[in-house]
């Protein structure tokens, strides 16, 4: 028992550190998406996540620090179920199909329970298609960085 407690452990941890490798790279892929559609950064996590927490930044540099604070804590800590999925044995695609669907399900299911987005299916379906592509970069990029963490 105390092994596998350990081998989780440091499972978590590793998933931890690929949480924010995926962070970085979905935050590069989301800001050059932005940037080239000349749209502002999407607030929808830090509002859901100052709904639920009952925070209200008291200004915009206020927000901007809360919504980058939302942005990396979440992303990294979705980490932790990556490396839950390492300990359970899944590896590879298979692992970061099953993160991805983790992740982008819980999204799905958050931003409209907590009133900050409307639900998918009428974001319309070039929409979808991006925040898709965001959250498999991230997914991707945290499932390499576990998959070497733990080789090392």
């Amino acid at each position: 028992m105390g092994r596998a407690l350990g081998n989780a452990s440091s499972a978590v941890g590793r998933g931890l550190l690929a949480g924010l490798v995926g962070t970085a790279a979905m935050t590069v892929s989301s800001t050059v998406e932005a940037r080239l559609r000349g749209r502002a950064d999407s607030s929808a996590p830090a509002d859901a996540a100052g709904r639920l927490l009952g925070v209200r930044p008291r200004d915009d540099a206020g927000g901007r620090r809360f919504g980058a604070l939302v942005h990396w804590g979440y992303g990294t800590s979705w980490g932790a179920v990556r490396g839950l999925l390492g300990a359970a044995g899944l590896r590879g695609p298979g692992a970061a199909a099953v993160h991805l669907a983790a992740v982008w399900g819980g999204e799905q299911v958050v931003l409209p329970a907590t009133g900050t987005a409307p639900p998918a299916w009428r974001w319309g379906a070039g929409e979808i298609g991006l925040d898709l592509l965001h959250h498999t970069v991230y997914a991707c990029a945290a499932g390499a960085a576990y998959e070497w963490l733990d080789r090392s």
